[in-house]
């Protein structure tokens, strides 16, 4: 607490400023002079015939006559004062017919690289690989006749370090009719931050901080953050330390990006039920738009803007260069832990532990695993303990909790209950009720007394995290609080999940917190954040890994079967909505599911046509991409897997 309150005198006695000041990135900027007469990277007038005049079908792509000569290409780069990339394919690497073929390097790609931040750090590579089209895995021991091809990846990537870069490539993409992508460190489920024949701007290394003691708005006064748009989660942390264990909303993941994506669809995390979501914490937001201009969105000025970058959804309105946020005291939690099982069997064969997502599944433990027999007595054994979340979230808690299904009426189901300002005494009383109800139902658990904290929330993270990439599928839904009110409505809702998991065959993973309104405070409380949020005690997903090698008829199919079991959820939750995040990109009616639809989706697509009338941003199911779908190259559309970004993007033909 010291250096907390050391901090926080040292700011009251030396930064008297209101509002914070730019970071030093952010005031190199693309000038008229470093124009000259090279209009490819010239600024747009929206109100231009540029903006409102004919308009080409399709982007250029690779092999089109007006897509950009190497001397183009040349010139882009010496703009960006040597910021332009091509990157290798990571997986060319195990590819004997590519000239980067290096047998050692593919083994450390396969067997190696997931346990390093390789895959985040490399400016290509996202974190699930289907939409990329899956056209150049690594693997160990390919043969000669194995294709590596760039598929869905970027053709350029833009290494964003200052504002100037992003302006310049911004501007390139527009003037030139080229495709643009954002990436940060590839935690992206949909194919957002990918596309065939695109131009990639990577604002990984954005890596700026700033405490602020004292920040005073019209509508905010206290503690707060400026972050650039690419420190990720386990980054922040150690800010949070170094500013004397200060609280910030953060990401729950380590290595998700603290702004960017995140805070654009909303933004969950440990501290949701507390503070609310990462899209209320904002204050202010810079941003470069659609035009080259770079601007700041807040209470204050560009007001619309601002209201549509929190929760109104990323890769629409412009790139995020940094974001003010509320900062807290410091603060602790503590947590309790479930796991039960049934028909569990001692190991599991690998074949169907590489199938699990998540990497959650608790060790075998024969005291909590039922038998085979008691099928009803495991799901009532659930929805207590999910029932048992709604005091969790009123004391600005949180759970975490997955249910797997093992094979031969064999599930496994393990939850953590995290609060926030309790002692572990209280904990403890609050979950007794639980257990013992638990434990009448024959669930062994037993209930033990947390040790009291030594660190802060707002502590140093002991790993960077690691990641690799895989073939998640995530689909999604917000269930609101009416559903855990009514008994005849829970029980249906439990209905509609059991069969996604007991007959669907897939994961469910749910994470409980209650986001609403009177949590979000100001300016939070006025945003474009889905409404759906607002009533929300659980966002469950039903996940699966899908196979490598399907064709896109076999996708189809599997598409319809999720979407089968999903629509038993939406009928249990009519009028509610999914998180874009861990959305579904085959998501039906999107526009009221991930952003509440109506007026209020309309006032997200004026904001849309004002600030980008040229449609330079794109990303499948965020605002105004109704107008927009991506097409197979050779024109057949059979062969264009579901929802890829192996194709070229072009204006819907009404």
């Amino acid at each position: 607490m010291l250096l907390f309150e050391l901090a926080t005198l040292l700011g009251s006695l030396f930064l008297a400023s209101v509002r914070a000041e730019l970071f030093a990135f952010e005031n190199v900027r693309l000038a008229e002079s470093d124009i000259g007469n090279f209009s490819a990277i010239s600024f747009a007038n929206s109100s231009a015939r540029q903006a409102h005049g004919p308009k080409p079908r399709c982007n250029v792509f690779p092999g089109d006559k007006n897509w950009p000569s190497v001397t183009e290409w040349n010139r882009l780069n010496a703009s960006l004062d040597g910021a332009l990339l091509r990157p290798e394919i990571p997986g060319a690497a195990c590819y004997p017919s590519e000239p980067t073929y290096d047998p050692e390097r593919c083994r450390f790609l396969v067997q190696q690289a997931g346990r390093t931040h390789f895959w985040l750090d490399n400016p290509l590579t996202t974190l699930t690989q289907w939409p990329q089209g899956n056209t150049c895995l690594p693997s160990l021991n390919l043969t000669t006749t194995a294709n590596c091809a760039r598929g869905g990846w970027p053709e350029y990537v833009v290494n964003a370090t200052t504002v100037k870069h992003i302006q310049v490539a911004i501007n390139f993409a527009r003037n030139k009719n080229i495709r643009l992508v954002i990436k940060n460190t590839g935690h992206d489920f949909g194919g957002r931050s990918m596309g065939a024949g695109s131009l990639s701007v990577w604002v990984h290394n954005l890596k700026s901080f700033e405490f602020i003691p004292e920040y005073k708005s019209a509508v905010y006064s206290g503690m707060a953050v400026r972050i650039g748009a690419g420190v990720e989660s386990w980054e922040m942390f150690g800010h949070m330390a170094d500013s004397g264990n200060i609280t910030v909303v953060a990401p729950g993941g380590s290595t998700v990006g603290s702004v960017g994506g995140w805070l654009a669809a909303g933004g969950h995390g440990a501290l949701t039920s507390k503070y609310g979501l990462g899209a209320d914490q904002a204050l202010e937001i810079n941003v470069v738009t659609a035009d080259g201009r770079f601007l700041t969105a807040s209470s204050e000025e560009n007001q619309e803007l601002f209201w549509a970058l929190r929760g109104g959804g990323p890769s629409t309105y412009g790139i995020m260069t940094s974001v003010v946020l509320k900062a807290y005291p410091p603060l602790k939690t503590i947590s309790v832990s479930i796991a039960f099982s049934i028909n569990q069997p001692p190991t599991l064969p690998p074949n169907l532990t590489n199938t699990l997502p998540g990497g959650f599944l608790p060790p075998y433990n024969p005291a909590t695993n039922l038998p085979v027999t008691e099928q009803e007595k495991f799901w009532e054994a659930i929805k207590l303990t999910y029932q048992f979340g709604t005091p969790v979230l009123l004391l600005g808690g949180f759970t975490y909790n997955y249910i797997y299904p093992l094979g031969n009426n064999s599930f496994s189901f393990t939850t953590s209950h995290s609060i926030p300002d309790i002692s572990p005494e209280g904990i403890v009383s609050l979950h007794k009720p639980l257990f013992l109800s638990l434990n009448r139902l024959g669930i062994n658990v037993t209930l033990t007394t947390p040790r009291v904290p030594t660190t802060f929330y707002g502590s140093r993270r002991a790993s960077s995290g690691t990641a690799s990439p895989a073939q998640t599928r995530y689909r999604s839904r917000l269930f609101p609080r009416e559903n855990w009110i009514s008994a005849e409505l829970y029980n249906q809702t439990w209905d509609a999940i059991r069969k996604g998991v007991a007959e669907g065959g897939y994961t469910f993973h749910g994470i409980g917190y209650s986001p609403s309104l009177a949590i979000a405070g100001t300016p939070g409380n006025n945003s474009a954040v889905n409404p759906a949020w607002r009533e929300t005690v659980l966002h469950a997903s039903l996940m699966e890994l899908q196979p490598v090698n399907l064709t896109p008829a076999q996708a189809r199919e599997r598409d319809a079967k999720a979407k089968y079991y999903l629509d038993m959820w939406r009928e249990v939750t009519p009028g509610s909505g999914a998180y874009l995040n861990e959305g579904d990109p085959a998501e039906p009616d999107w526009q009221r599911s991930f952003f509440g639809g109506g007026e209020r989706y309309r006032r997200l697509l004026a904001v849309k046509k004002r600030y980008d009338p040229w449609g330079v941003f794109w990303a499948r199911t965020t605002v105004g991409s109704e107008d927009w779908e991506v097409v197979p190259v050779d024109g057949e559309a059979e062969d264009l897997y579901p929802f890829s970004q192996n194709g070229r993007l072009c204006r819907v033909v009404n």
